[in-house]
Parts: C-alpha cells; sequence; structure tokens
C-alpha cells in the first residue's frame, strides 16, 4: 500500500472514522439525498448484485440490500475498520449484505461478480483515479452499471464554504489541496470526471449537474454548528490550534452567525443550497 493510501486508512480509521461513527445519524441526514441521486439512476432490479465503495458506516449497503432483496447481494467496501463495524451492527439481519475492509482501488474483487457498482461520496479518494476505476470495472459483469454522486466546487456549496469563511479572522485554516488530489473535492471538475472515467475502459459516461437542498448536521442549526467544529476543514483547525476553550466558543457563535444568515426563512428545518455531479456509466456489453 503507498503512503498517500497509509495515511488515508490512518485518517478514516484513527480520526475521522470515530466521529463518523458517533455523528453517523446526523451525517446521514445530512447526505442522504444526494445518494439517493445515484440509487435512483441504477434503476436496481430484485437479485442482483451491487458493490458499495465507501460504504461507511452502512447506510448505503442497508438501502441497497433493501432495493435487491433477499436474492440480492450488496458487497460494502470501505478503509475505515471503525466505521464498517458500525456497519456491520447496522445490517445484522441481512444475509445479503457483506463487508470487506479495503481499499476499492486495489482491493481483489471478484471479476465481472456485480450488475452495479454504486457511491455516495466514496470515490473522491483514490490516489489513482484511473487504475480504481479500472479495478472497479473489471469488477462489473458485460453490461454492468456505475452511479455515483461527487461534490461540485466548493464555491457552489456553501454549507462547506460559510463555516470557513466565518472562523477564518479565529483559525489558521489548512491551506486548500491542489486541484484534483485526493480528497472531498477531488471531482470537481467534472470534465475531468468524464475523462478519467473513459480513460478507464467505461463508456456511456454522463456527468449531469444537480442540486440539492440539504440539511447540514441532519437538519438542526445546533447540530449543524457542532457538527461542522467536529467534521471538515473547520475541525481540522481547531485540531491545529492550541486547546483553548474560548476559541472554541468563539469558533461556534461565528459558524452560527453565518448559518443563521443563510438560512432558509420560515422552514422548519435548517437547510442550504448544495451542488454535486451525478455521475452514471456502464461497461461494455461484451467482454474487454
Amino acid at each position: 500500500m503507498s503512503q498517500a493510501n497509509q495515511e488515508q486508512q490512518r485518517y478514516w480509521t484513527e480520526q475521522a472514522g470515530p466521529v463518523w461513527v458517533e455523528l453517523q445519524d446526523r451525517l446521514d441526514r445530512q447526505i442522504r439525498p444526494h445518494g439517493a441521486l445515484a440509487l435512483g439512476a441504477l434503476e436496481l432490479r430484485g437479485g442482483e448484485r451491487v458493490l458499495d465503495v465507501g460504504s461507511g458506516c452502512g447506510d448505503t449497503a442497508v438501502e441497497l440490500a433493501r432495493r435487491v432483496g433477499p436474492e440480492g447481494a450488496v458487497l460494502g467496501v470501505d478503509i475505515s475498520q471503525p466505521m464498517l463495524a458500525r456497519a456491520r451492527e447496522r445490517a445484522a439481519g441481512l444475509p445479503q449484505v457483506s463487508f470487506l475492509q479495503a481499499d476499492a482501488q486495489t482491493a481483489d474483487l471478484p471479476r465481472a461478480g456485480f450488475d452495479a457498482v454504486f457511491s455516495r461520496f466514496g470515490v473522491m479518494f483514490f490516489e489513482k483515479p484511473v487504475a480504481a476505476f479500472r479495478n472497479l470495472r473489471a469488477a462489473l459483469r458485460p453490461g454492468g452499471r456505475l452511479a455515483f454522486v461527487c461534490w461540485r466546487p466548493p464555491q457552489e456549496n456553501p454549507w462547506i464554504t460559510l463555516p470557513m469563511v466565518a472562523v477564518a479572522p479565529l483559525l489558521e485554516l489548512p491551506p486548500p489541496p491542489p486541484a484534483g488530489a485526493p480528497g472531498m473535492f477531488a471531482f470537481a471538475d467534472g470534465q475531468r470526471v468524464s475523462s478519467l472515467l473513459e480513460e478507464a475502459g467505461f463508456e456511456g459516461v454522463r456527468v449531469e449537474p444537480r442540486e440539492v437542498r440539504m440539511a447540514p448536521g441532519g437538519g438542526s442549526l445546533e447540530d449543524a454548528v457542532d457538527t461542522f467544529l467536529r467534521v471538515g476543514p473547520v475541525a481540522a483547525a481547531l485540531r491545529e490550534a492550541v486547546a483553548d476553550p474560548a476559541l472554541r466558543q468563539k469558533a461556534a457563535e461565528a459558524v452560527r452567525q453565518a448559518f443563521e444568515g443563510a438560512a432558509s426563512q420560515g422552514s422548519s428545518s435548517f437547510e442550504l443550497g448544495s451542488a454535486v455531479w451525478l455521475v452514471t456509466a456502464r461497461e461494455s456489453a461484451s467482454d474487454s
């Protein structure tokens, strides 16, 4: 495993993974509508076999299992041990679901073993995306389908930019990664995503913009503030700062004010706009 892959595994196992497990319900409610776009695009049928890339705490694997039924099969792949432990708890009683702790870009997956590959924000962390997508394509049967969602640029996603701008006077934020580097916005360039998939051998590639009303932190303003102080760039900046409860409180108030200023007036829940790419493709209808 490369150093970059080792760093991703360490991050999702030791740092981010435990927090995601703790905040699992909030985060699932936050991004479930985005995953529904890719689920709908796959048009799954009973009895199909599905590979869930970046399965996380199991929310998508359970939904995929519901759609393919007891005659189908779902394999969730993720590098985070604590998140997969939670996923196995949630999928208990669903014999058609199994999980594999592995890096999907290099995992030894059954060749032509799946009818569909799905991912909800799990494919943007590949160190070598073309090689990763070739590995996933090899796991698809001839004519198999791929569908995933990934974030469009940060400037189109106020849920992430608002808290960052709010705390910038208080904290030294991490510098933005190079364009295309593994991370949340690695696939922000839709044309690049299309080129990567075509280079990996996929056909019928479509990269379509979608806007989704999103409930940061699951729908409560206070939960949103708490969540963004524990997950993402603001959380990373707070970890790097000297332990200072007063500083954390100032950051929380700044984020709260920013979110309040952008909240939908008259809404019973806290929502912001978000922007993703809905990406679909297929394996060749004949063996390659």
